[in-house]
């Protein structure tokens, strides 16, 4: 069996020296010129080249280098300096100066470029067919459609030609092509990744994508591209603390479309992989709320009229300078419709997207994430061509509103058709809420146990390659007044914090009721403590400055075991405050104690 392209595996081998960088680059030829004429590239790197950069790396060491030897490709609508950018129009084709920072960031952190790859003509579509340079073949069915925009990059990993790839994703294009690849589509918070070097599909809506095999991977590759960018006016700097794989917590809710507001296209099997996915969060800790999503699908009806197709036209004109003779037919009915929209009109649709922002908001009060299936089916390419407008459209239908509402979203592999098949699901949350869905997606598609991609390999099991943060919450214990029902609980739900769960210290700890009646005092003593009661709530990591400052001395923050082996920040106490305060340690928490005391 071929070497896996996993992060896990070839690092292995690279450091038991099983492989090389340039034995790896031997192979990734090999394996590109035995999938033949798969329309999954525009442009390669040349194979001297390609050899060139593999060698040098070999002569420096890994240390340093965190994508060091991994292979990589990169969508047809983003800059790679010394290959054409087409967008798939061979009449837009021009050699840019250099490459747009993501992959400049890619290359300095060790990864080896290899190519450039098909897609949707200037990035519009869902469907992978609509390019001169062909089709790219799905690798479990050829008689269906590969998924796009991006449609190259998506084949590359499944197929295992590569380790990873970047694509974009404006209403879907980096979520899609995921599902019908058995692969994972990490769509950033919008801003997160510098756009500059991309060629606009939709300004406003446009973000740098990363499909790989597994979660941790993708997360990785994330991590390393992102970062501000003064040179582009819509980035976004991350808040402080911020990773983009976080720490699972180990209770969460998630989201779910009242029934009726599911729909699948009679695909009954897709239904049934959806279900079997909501057992299997539950299974992991989650709880599912039903939600109302028809504000969410009326967000996505706008993408495809109004000011969003008039941006279409806008940047399509801008790239071509007006000349759509060099576009592909469909391309032109597309975005020609953008021509019937007027200035009041545009504007009109501003504002309702601002009403349906505002409707759609009180949803993240109840829940941490959406769980959606990526796509209601899968369509054959002569379906397709029957009806390349209309089947586009319902391939949207959930992904669409995502970056209209400024959500992050993660597509991960989610089972198998009975016709082989495969099919997906997306978690989807606010912005910056990257790490979240990183962490549970991780456990989610580690518990499906699927093949990587198209290859035999099965999923790793692994956790991220270095430590969780906790972002976007950090999990705090309480002991006393902010339990829930104590007077000071207010402050927690007023930040934002939601419960995960009543438990237990380690027998570690001793309870002291201070002086003023009204707080209990945690101290740590090994050996010569029990399990006290706690709640842990998670804090939005931005109000954790708020929660601090809120409380009084001799009471702060500091770190508590839990009774599971794990830690968590926590409520402890001075120990000078305890000099003559009662022991209440025999209750077993504070609530007890008040329930008993005198």
């Amino acid at each position: 069996m071929l070497l896996s392209f996993d992060f896990a595996t070839l690092r292995s081998a690279y450091r038991e020296r099983a492989t090389k960088p340039v034995a790896v680059a031997e192979d990734v030829l090999a394996r590109i010129a035995r999938a033949g004429n798969d329309a999954v590239w525009i442009n390669r790197v040349s194979d001297n080249e390609l050899r060139r950069a593999a060698a040098m790396l070999e002569r420096r060491r890994p240390e340093g280098l965190p994508l060091y030897g991994l292979p990589f490709a990169v969508k047809d609508n983003i800059d790679a300096a010394g290959l054409p950018t087409t967008c798939a129009c061979p009449g837009f084709s021009h050699l840019p100066e250099r490459s747009a920072p993501a992959v400049e960031r890619l290359v300095a952190a060790g990864a080896l470029l290899v190519g450039k790859t098909n897609l949707d003509q200037f990035a519009t579509g869902l469907v992978g067919t609509r390019s001169p340079y062909g089709v790219p073949r799905n690798p479990f069915d050829a008689a269906h459609i590969p998924g796009g925009s991006s449609s190259g990059s998506a084949v590359a990993v499944a197929a295992g030609l590569v380790s990873f790839a970047l694509g974009t994703d404006t209403a879907g294009s980096g979520r899609v092509p995921a599902s019908f690849n058995n692969i994972v589509g990490l769509k950033p918070t919008r801003g997160l990744v510098s756009a500059s070097g991309l060629v606009p599909a939709c300004r406003s809506l446009d973000c740098v994508s990363v499909f790989a095999l597994s979660v941790p991977d993708a997360a990785e590759v994330i991590d390393v591209i992102r970062g501000f960018d003064p040179a582009d006016a819509l980035s976004r700097a991350a808040p402080e603390g911020f990773a983009a794989i976080g720490a699972a917590p180990r209770h969460f809710c998630f989201g779910v479309p009242r029934p009726e507001q599911l729909e699948f296209f009679d695909d009954g099997d897709n239904a049934a992989i959806y279900e079997a996915t909501i057992a299997r969060l539950e299974a992991l800790g989650g709880t599912a709320v039903t939600i109302d999503l028809a504000p969410f699908l009326e967000t996505a009806a706008l993408v495809y009229r109004g000011a969003w197709i008039a941006e279409r036209l806008a940047a399509v004109d801008d790239a071509t300078q007006g000349r759509r003779e060099m576009l592909l037919p469909i391309m032109r009915t597309i975005i020609e419709a953008g021509e019937a929209v007027t200035g009041a009109g545009a504007f009109r649709d501003l504002h309702r997207l601002w009403d349906l922002k505002r409707r759609t908001a009180p949803v993240w009060d109840k829940i941490d994430l959406l769980v959606t299936p990526t796509t209601g089916t899968i369509y054959s390419l002569a379906e397709v061509e029957a009806e390349p407008i209309a089947l586009n459209t319902r391939l949207g239908h959930y992904t669409n509103f995502v970056n209209l509402l400024d959500l992050a979203a993660l597509a991960v592999p989610a089972g198998f058709r009975r016709n082989g098949l495969p099919a997906g699901v997306t978690l989807v949350a606010p912005a910056f809420h990257d790490p979240l869905l990183a962490a549970v997606g991780a456990k989610l598609h580690a518990a499906a146990e699927l093949p990587m991609g198209a290859t035999r390999h099965s999923t790793s099991m692994r956790g991220p390659a270095r430590l969780a943060r906790g972002f976007p919450y950090l999990s705090i214990a309480v002991v006393g007044a902010h339990l829930s029902g104590q007077p000071l609980n207010h402050e927690l739900i007023s930040l934002g914090a939601r419960l995960r769960g009543a438990t237990q210290t380690a027998p570690d700890y001793r309870l002291y009721a201070l002086s003023d009646g009204k707080r209990p005092g945690l101290v740590r003593r090994p050996g010569a403590g029990a399990p006290i009661e706690v709640e842990v709530w998670d804090v939005p990591s931005g109000a954790v400055g708020a929660f601090l400052a809120g409380i009084e001395p001799p009471l702060g923050l500091g770190t508590v075991a839990l009774g599971d082996g794990s830690a968590v920040t926590g409520f402890l106490c001075e120990a000078h405050a305890i000099e003559g305060a009662r022991d209440i340690t025999e209750y077993g928490g504070w609530r007890a104690w008040l329930t008993a005391r005198p």
